[in-house]
């Protein structure tokens, strides 16, 4: 028996699918990233080596260290 005032229980709302929208990659070569880095990082040069932008004529560093 059924209490009144209550229908059948139905399937919720399932989650919408919505297409997530892609951020556009920030460059970080840009004027606005270079005015932020310089405001912000102790070592500019350092945080451009660590993200992929060795300065030209740079030494490269050792492989590995040897323990």
């Amino acid at each position: 028996m059924t209490m009144p005032g209550k229908g059948k229980k139905g399937k919720g709302r399932g989650r919408s699918r919505r297409k997530k929208q892609r951020k556009p990659e920030a460059d970080i070569l840009s004027p606005a990233a270079m005015l932020n880095l310089y405001y912000i990082a102790h070592n500019g040069a350092d945080c451009l080596h660590l993200r992929g932008f060795p300065w030209p004529g740079a030494p490269k560093g050792k492989k590995g260290r040897k323990t």
